[in-house]
């Protein structure tokens, strides 16, 4: 963004407008000076779907840069993606919250200036300094969307008042027909909610860790397979899979919108949210155009484009992205609850305690969870 001068403006704008204004502007800019340019590069690392065209294509063209996509599934395979890759190999990084301090720690990722970043727009408190993305008052990562993770079911097979409760998993009818998404850390996060342990889902001490797993181990007979994205939406697509254990709206509201008989919802016991950050990988050579890049999703537009991902939806997390999506897609924004005044606005339901941040495990480590996830699926 250019630099001003004093008195370059009769008015000069705020940082925020600047930052609000920021999405109009790098796909307004004038592509002929940059014409002659070779295209630009840039690595990212991040779940399926934000790579793709309905995301890129008009940042690319505007910006005559390239996204090259690595996806992954799951906070353990991108840090062993990482971890086995040359320094600057990535130059975004997008990556699940609860792994942004693994990536700090491991020192993957590049510290980011708070002042080129809308947090003052920031539609939660937690939101602005989202635990786990600063160190020592140091910014590593931009909070880019989020999701819920409850109770996702077939309407024709789980009504409303079954689904308002973990205990519909184990309905005798469905027997066979509960999938799995193929990830630890949601599961079990869930089963967790389901023992009572609410806040300190991811605090268990040894007594409460085992109850988590006789609990998980009582739905395994329920089970009819363990799948990756694909299989999840085909699964809840074809009917095969009559409920889903470890995900929410991000697959069922891509189904729901095409007419299917799903629905997501968050149980008694409580939901998780993930979360979904931009960070700036060490050592990459194309840091500027990764914060610009960041900066244009992080604007109205950029956020309008988040929540209407085609791979998965999320929620806006910024005043002015969740304000642009109710005036481009009011039933996109209604469909996901995402209107001031909702009961089941994700942000009321942060502020009433019923969501919980996905987090790693605080007593026990990723290898124990993940033992005892393989265990589970060979029993």
């Amino acid at each position: 963004m250019t630099k001003t001068t004093p008195g370059s403006f009769m008015s000069a704008p705020s940082r925020r407008q600047l930052l609000k204004a920021g999405g109009a502007a790098v796909l307004s800019t004038p592509f002929v000076s940059r014409a002659w340019a070779s295209t630009t590069e840039i690595n990212m690392l991040a779940w399926y779907g934000h790579g793709e065209p309905d995301i890129v294509a008009e940042y690319e063209a505007a910006n005559n840069v390239k996204f090259v996509p690595k996806y992954y599934a799951g906070g353990d395979n991108m840090l062993a993606l990482i971890a086995q890759s040359p320094p600057g190999t990535y130059d975004l990084i997008l990556s699940d919250a609860e792994f942004v301090q693994q990536l700090n720690l491991a020192e993957y990722i590049e510290e980011m200036n708070p002042g080129d970043y809308p947090l003052d727009d920031m539609l939660h408190e937690d939101f602005t300094q989202f635990p786990g993305h600063w160190a020592d008052g140091k910014m590593y990562s931009m909070m880019l969307r989020g999701g819920h993770l409850g109770v996702s079911y077939n309407t024709n097979s789980v009504s409303a008042e079954e689904a308002e409760s973990y205990a519909c998993f184990w309905k005798p009818e469905l027997e066979g027909k509960v999938g799995h998404f193929d990830w630890h850390l949601p599961t079990l996060g869930m089963m967790s909610l389901y023992d009572g342990n609410g806040a300190n889902l991811w605090n268990l001490d040894d007594d409460q860790w085992d109850k988590v797993q006789e609990t998980t181990m009582s739905l395994r007979k329920q089970v009819g397979g363990f799948f990756d994205y694909g299989g999840t939406f085909n699964g809840l697509k074809n009917g095969e899979m009559q409920a889903m254990v470890g995900i929410g709206d991000w697959i069922t509201g891509v189904l729901e919108k095409d007419g299917a008989p799903v629905a997501s919802v968050i149980p008694k016991e409580g939901g998780i949210q993930f979360t979904e950050s931009y960070s700036i990988g060490k050592g990459s050579e194309k840091v500027e155009e990764a914060r610009k890049f960041i900066q244009y999703m992080m604007s109205p537009a950029g956020q309008v484009k988040s929540a209407q991902m085609a791979a998965y939806p999320g929620f806006c997390v910024t005043k002015a992205g969740r304000a642009a999506l109710i005036e481009a897609d009011p039933a996109e924004a209604q469909r996901s609850h995402q209107i001031d005044g909702d009961p089941q606005d994700p942000i009321t339901l942060i502020n009433e305690g019923r969501i919980h941040y996905r987090d790693i495990p605080q007593q026990q480590s990723l290898e124990d969870w993940n033992d005892f996830w393989s265990e589970y699926k060979s029993a």
